[in-house]
């Protein structure tokens, strides 16, 4: 066997930057089959996308996701930290590789106007839209599945798949461990992930290091003292003082953290009051916080609490302020070795020139938990799929990416709306491409 084929299965042992030299053989043979999964894979983003479900309602998601695993050969197991889903498929002595997609979609209403928009609405009214392209990971996930049970002859080892779900909420990943899914299935040998992205379909982006900012989201009650809307004298106005605990929470990127540090802090809730006149005797503010440490994410947090107490204080508040972390996530950093195996990978197949520079993200995932392994740090790569179609990039404004990047819709947008069969198609190459670079040859490989 190549010593480039695969570090040895007990995850203490650090990943070769190089995969096997057979690699690109091995992915066409697996890769033949694309075009006869494809049509389920289709079939199950168009079902997803217009019957998304919110952070831990996905059950429908659930469900259909098993069912398809376990109609190509994996031992599926349900209902894993909520409704996550796990499949298995054992093929001969090698590495465990865990490929992870989630599942979540997020209360945002779909205005792309596409022929299968998502119409849902939960009980209370919220509508509900794939807005962040967790329909894509979803589908590609299973798609991938389907290949390699169909070849596996190509590679050895054990696959593990995990639909995840509340990746929205942060909580999803951590739940199905603290559910044992180490402990039942086996720690991984390395964590595979990907994220759409609004770049053009085709391209991909791999950033060594940390991929993306570490988060926390914050909940803060400020107490006031309610009054006649014209009588403020009598009052303590939690509005004026929220207004004031919105504004000083700016100085703490601005002036508290160094200009080197990237860092962001903002509020994206703020609810006081029911009508014009009357001075109401709370507000409500929850803030969201992200860094690329997570020292700096603990000096931040420490930030907040102090202005809040401060400026009630200032304020006259009749008690403090409740500040409370509602969830908080590690940065999501890449293992080096693994990270460059799969980018080098990536290159063989796609050509170097698909591949574009790599960047920090500023948004936030949960995918870092599954690099807590129960006795050592399992290693993770994540990387990102352009989804965004060629002609939308092309009409944007702009010479370069970053440029560009601003004016298409991006995740969380009621008009995101990636290319569909590109994105699939890259989708589950890039996946499965991957997979096989972590996975040593079979039967058809020179690599036995």
């Amino acid at each position: 066997m190549d010593d480039t084929a695969i570090s040895p299965s007990s995850g203490h042992e650090a990943w070769s930057e190089h995969p096997s030299p057979d690699l690109k053989a091995r992915a066409r043979h697996v890769l033949q089959h694309l075009d006869a999964v494809l049509p389920d894979v289709d079939a199950l983003y168009g079902d997803l996308h217009e019957h998304p479900e919110l952070s831990g309602d996905e059950a429908r998601t659930a469900d259909e996701v098993a069912r398809r695993l376990e109609a190509v050969g994996y031992e599926v197991s349900r209902g894993v930290g909520g409704h996550g889903v796990v499949g298995l498929l054992r093929n001969g002595e090698g590495p465990t590789v865990l490929l992870r997609g989630d599942m979540d979609a997020l209360p945002v209403e779909e205005k792309t106007g596409l022929p299968y928009a998502s119409r849902v609405r939960t009980e209370d009214g919220r509508p509900v839209m794939h807005a962040c392209g967790h329909d894509v990971h979803t589908a590609c996930l299973v798609g991938t599945a389907a290949l390699l049970a169909r070849s596996r002859d190509a590679w050895r080892g054990t696959v593990l798949v995990v639909g995840q779900p509340a990746e929205e909420a942060l909580s999803g990943a951590r739940a199905m461990l603290e559910d044992g899914l180490y402990a039942r299935f086996g720690t991984p040998d390395a964590v595979l992930g990907q994220h759409t992205a609004p770049l053009p379909v085709g391209t991909f982006m791999h950033r060594e290091g940390v991929a993306m900012m570490g988060a926390a989201s914050v909940r803060i009650r400020l107490f006031g003292k309610g009054a006649h809307g014209a009588q403020p004298e009598l009052s303590v106005d939690p509005v004026v003082l929220g207004a004031s605990v919105v504004m000083r929470l700016q100085t703490i990127v601005s002036r508290e953290l160094s200009p080197l540090e990237a860092a962001v802090v903002t509020v994206g809730h703020f609810q006081a009051g029911s009508r014009s006149n009357v001075i109401s005797d709370e507000a409500l503010l929850e803030v969201t916080v992200r860094t690329e440490d997570d020292a700096a994410k603990a000096r931040v947090l420490a930030a907040i609490e102090r202005i809040a107490k401060g400026e009630s204080l200032a304020s006259g508040s009749p008690k403090p302020p409740q500040v409370e972390v509602m969830a908080s996530t590690p940065v999501n950093r890449n293992d080096p070795a693994l990270l460059r195996r799969i980018r080098a990978a990536h290159a063989e197949w796609f050509g170097p020139d698909a591949l574009l520079p790599g960047v920090l993200g500023t948004a936030s995932e949960d995918f870092p938990y599954f690099a807590q392994g129960p006795e050592h740090p399992v290693p993770t790569a994540y990387w990102f799929v352009g989804v965004t179609p060629l002609e939308t990039w092309a009409r944007a404004p702009g010479t370069t990416p970053l440029e560009k990047v601003t004016h298409v819709p991006g995740p969380h947008s009621g008009f995101y709306a990636p290319d569909r069969q590109g994105s699939l198609r890259k989708g589950c190459e890039s996946l499965t491409v991957a997979a096989l670079a972590c996975l040593p040859g079979g039967t058809t490989s020179t690599d036995h």
